[in-house]
């Protein structure tokens, strides 16, 4: 079993998971229509009011809401890794600014009208359902380099659980499974912001995705309760969830970080106590 944005929720955890990992965001039961038209040419005084973050609500699209902001949806999309047919779901948190669009588009909004003010992972492939608590296997496949630039986020252990099953993509498991009781806390193993928080996969129950920097993704699934909800920023060891068997056989933490979309091995990166 492992894990889990920026495509409108599909039927196939596959699909959903890929996607999620090369752009970072959220699933829902609500399907998201896509766009298929021609970019929107830029107005600067829509473009002037729009939020840097957008977070998607049921019903929009991601040319309707370029629409709304005098954005093009292409340079949206690109913005996000949002590849077509640029599916996008409810509590996706999208990006429509960047600091060098912002100067510009005040420059060019001064220019025709008045001053105006203005105002933030597909994870994990198809899985197999989890499996009863077990002794955890060795390590039989090798995982990608992890980048150096992992030394400048502070990880942390995401559980205070044993181990029960270890990082074995031989076996489809491209994470860490802790055990536990329902309701122990689940933390955040670096700092980050939620980008997906939602049962949107069955098989992951409650399912939570941070976004890091230098291209890390963490996910933890089969959570009883989450405490935080997309958008929020979290520091490492703050606890985001309470464990459970939300889509699992057993109360367990499914937990696993991705690096430029592809699965490490979390010890890689976590403290050895």
């Amino acid at each position: 079993m492992s894990l889990v944005s920026q495509y409108r929720l599909s039927a196939s955890p596959a699909v959903f998971i890929k996607s999620l990992v090369l752009s970072v965001a959220a699933v829902s039961a609500v399907i998201l229509s896509g766009c298929a038209s021609k970019p929107q040419i830029n107005n600067a005084t829509r473009y002037a009011a729009a939020p840097d973050f957008y977070t998607v609500r049921s019903g929009d699209t991601l040319s309707g809401i370029s629409g709304r902001y005098g954005l093009s949806y292409i340079s949206i999309a690109e913005m996000n890794d949002i590849a077509p047919p640029y599916r996008i779901y409810v509590g996706q948190s999208i990006r429509l600014k960047t600091s060098a669009s912002r100067r510009a588009a005040s420059t060019q909004a001064m220019s025709q009208t008045a001053p105006i003010q203005r105002q933030t992972v597909p994870l994990p492939q198809n899985t197999v359902p989890a499996t009863p608590l077990v002794t955890a296997p060795a390590v039989t496949a090798p995982a990608p380099a992890v980048s150096a630039q992992s030394s400048l986020l502070r990880w942390v252990k995401p559980s205070n659980g044993p181990v029960i099953a270890n990082f074995d993509l031989a076996s489809n498991v491209k994470g860490t499974r802790y055990g536990g009781n329902a309701g122990d806390p689940v933390y955040a193993a670096a700092d980050g912001q939620v980008v997906y928080a939602a049962d949107g996969l069955k098989e992951y129950g409650n399912l939570i995705l941070l976004k890091h920097i230098n291209g890390y993704i963490t996910a933890y699934a089969h959570n009883s309760k989450m405490i935080v909800k997309s958008g929020d920023n979290v520091k490492a060891g703050q606890q985001i969830a309470a464990m459970g068997s939300s889509g699992a056989s057993s109360t367990m933490l499914e937990f696993q970080v991705r690096l430029d979309g592809k699965p490490i091995n979390p010890s890689t990166v976590l403290p050895m106590n």
